[in-house]
């Protein structure tokens, strides 16, 4: 059986997982009790808990940005265009009738001891390490985009909450998702609460959302490396003809980077562009967000950081944070905010625990109307593969079935899909595609991007007829890789035979891995790789109503930021997911200021060892990456439509390099 290339993309897992071609943007940084509002509780300042209750209605109660829809057609040749519009930001406040308040008070009182909350306590969420686009389950570990974003929502307007104190720390996930949270922070201020921020280690990514905080502290002694973002690339043939192995990789499109790692000895021209420009558009944006923030021209800024800053005196000095306090200074700051006179420590409610307390005990539970939202995380595959995790990307044939009950199902008035992906199977992704296809026809379905959804991302994200995607989402990338290993020096160093029997002209192809491609087998291999490429260009072509050549001038394999790609065609709007949930109900005819509820189809539920882990620790004791390498060997082959796995990120050493890398080292120390 043939040894398949085996490229492993992980957009927002850490580096130490297998990653066989594997792109980093690294900056250089690292080195209960329920008061049930008692008229004797302090009360804290009015400017702290706004009274009456009041809900914040975000951008979904608002009227969407303009879309490609509504605007002249932009030209696929890449020429400049006018900026993406802005997400739908506006932020309301109104008041709750007294029916409503009064609900919201009986519901607090009679809330489980897991959900109570004592009035005049401050949120802390801690946001570090992974981010995932998915739901998680009281049992699971990690942090959740769409519970932080809820969180920050249920937060502004519960009186019990007087403010929240945001830990920032190193995080690993995208721009995406970063932009995200930071337009949650903004809207949360709105609300008229406090947002103080903690961090410790500074890095480009944590201050650009540390920043929207109404204050910013950190300790004297705090790790500041504010020194710029590179892009870096390693590639393996020089090892690979060392051990005796030749990857036989057929990459389609100029642009296309999967492969490059085990099939080249350095950077493309064409890849150096791609890279470059999509470290501009990061870099770009991180100053004119520093600039807006401080109101400083971006010549200061740049002078700033290339004066190469790592003494967190000059960050108070320049302004860029409020004071140096450690933790404990800060929360005893804060409890005299908000009134505690108690001795005890700062009255909190973590992430955790308020992640349970539902919209509906808050009065934030929608009207009639549903909208459903289908989340896609993670690289794609066809089947569950018997080593699986119940959450291990996106799995095409439990995707489709989802797709198909909400096609059915009258309920739901539109749908939203959430994509947070890589790509994958080629096959599995087309299946994907005429599912989605299928649905909207049916109802209105917008796509909303995450940090990435490119290749195969981008595949399923394209049979919906909007596609919304953050600035800073990687997109587009749409070019196919395949390949396999001629393992003929290795075999000969080991001194192992293989031999193999076969009818057919082309019948050792995918089994042949002791000798070269034959040069007629070498052709079908490349037509092969072909045919898959024009197919996906073909169908995003006519998915984005581009002619072919249009969209070849902007396919090729190339991955695009969420703004380059808005201007080229390739998405209609810049934003997050309000943005998408507006422009859905605005084409399911539903009244903007009309609530809805927003039903997860994805919902998980826990997993036994997810229950048992998060009771008693870790259940088995097995390693993650190479339960990560089986999976991947186990379940991937076929063309893959994938891009390198581009992780905007800051990692604590360099020991990241990937697991193949280290076996590959292995083995020529063995051999040498």
């Amino acid at each position: 059986m043939a040894r398949l290339l085996v490229l492993r993309a992980a957009p927002y897992r850490h580096s130490s997982h297998l990653c066989a071609a594997t792109l980093l943007v690294l900056s250089p940084s690292q080195h209960r009790h329920f008061a049930s509002f008692p008229s004797s509780a302090p009360s804290p300042a009015p400017r702290i808990i706004p009274s009456p209750l009041r809900v914040p209605i975000r951008a979904v109660e608002s009227s969407p940005g303009p879309t490609k829809e509504e605007q002249e057609p932009s030209p696929a040749s890449g020429e400049a265009q006018e900026p993406p519009p802005a997400a739908a930001s506006a932020f309301e406040v109104e008041e709750l009738g007294w029916g409503t308040q009064l609900a919201v008070k009986l519901r607090m009182l009679v809330a489980p001891p897991w959900k109570r909350v004592r009035k005049g306590s401050v949120l802390n969420m801690k946001l570090r390490g992974e981010i995932s686009d998915q739901l998680k389950t009281r049992f699971s570990s990690g942090l959740s985009l769409p519970q932080i974003c809820e969180n920050f929502v249920k937060a502004a307007y519960d009186p019990r909450i007087s403010g929240i104190y945001l830990h920032i720390e190193p995080l690993r996930c995208g721009w995406g998702k970063v932009d995200e949270i930071r337009r949650h922070i903004v809207d949360f201020k709105k609300s008229g609460k406090f947002v103080v921020g903690y961090m410790p280690v500074c890095g480009e990514k944590e201050y650009y959302l540390a920043c929207a905080c109404g204050e910013l502290y950190a300790p004297p002694s705090a790790y500041v490396a504010l020194f710029g973002l590179t892009v870096q690339q390693t590639f393996l043939r020089g090892v690979l003809e060392k051990v005796g192995v030749e990857p036989e990789i057929q990459r389609i499109g100029k642009y296309t980077s999967a492969g490059d790692q085990l099939a080249r000895k350095s950077m493309s021209n064409e890849v150096r562009e791609m890279l470059a420009t999509l470290l501009d558009n990061i870099y770009g944006n991180w100053l004119d967000t520093i600039c807006s923030t401080h109101g400083k021209k971006r010549e200061e800024i740049e002078e700033f950081i290339n004066s190469g800053v790592y003494q967190v005196s000059r960050l108070k000095e320049q302004g860029w944070i409020t004071d140096l306090l450690y933790d404990d200074e800060v929360m005893t700051m804060l409890k005299e905010r908000v009134g505690q006179k108690d001795k005890k420590s700062l009255r909190m409610v973590d992430y955790s625990k308020y992640s349970r307390v539902s919209k509906r005990t808050l009065g934030l539970q929608g009207g009639g109307e549903q909208i459903a939202i289908i989340r896609a995380s993670g690289s794609i595959t066809r089947t569950r593969s018997p080593l699986s995790a119940p959450s291990s990307g996106i799995i095409a044939e439990q995707l489709i079935e989802k797709i198909r009950t909400v096609r059915e199902s009258e309920k739901y008035k539109a749908v939203i899909l959430r994509i947070d992906s890589p790509g994958g199977d080629a096959l599995a992704s087309d299946l994907m595609w005429r599912e989605i296809r299928l649905l909207a026809n049916s109802k209105p379905v917008v796509a909303s991007m995450s940090d990435v959804a490119a290749s195969g991302g981008y595949y399923m994200a394209m049979a919906a007829p909007i596609i919304v995607a953050e600035k800073l989402t990687l997109t587009g990338s749409i070019g196919v890789v395949t390949g396999k290993f001629c393992l003929q020096k290795l075999y000969e160093k080991i001194d192992f035979n293989k031999e193999i029997l076969s009818k057919g002209r082309y019948a050792e192809l995918n089994a042949a891995d002791q000798r070269p491609l034959r040069p007629d087998e070498a052709e079908l291999f490349e037509k092969s790789a072909q045919n898959a490429y024009a197919l996906f260009r073909d169908k995003a072509a006519m998915s984005r109503s581009m002619s072919v050549d249009q969209m070849e001038t902007v396919a090729q394999g190339r991955v695009w930021s969420g703004q380059d790609a808005f201007s080229r065609g390739l998405v209609d709007s810049v934003g997050g997911l309000s943005q998408a949930l507006a422009i859905a109900k605005q084409k399911a005819n539903i009244p903007k200021d009309t609530k809805i509820q927003l039903v997860e189809v994805s919902k998980p539920s826990p997993t036994l060892p997810e229950i048992l882990s998060g009771i008693g620790g870790s259940l088995i004791g097995v390693d993650r990456a190479v339960k990560g390498v089986l999976q991947d060997m186990s379940s991937l082959s076929g063309v893959q439509a994938r891009m390198d796995g581009i992780l905007f990120e800051n990692l604590g050493d360099m020991s990241g390099e990937n697991q193949l890398f280290l076996l590959i080292k292995d083995i020529v120390n063995h051999f040498d």
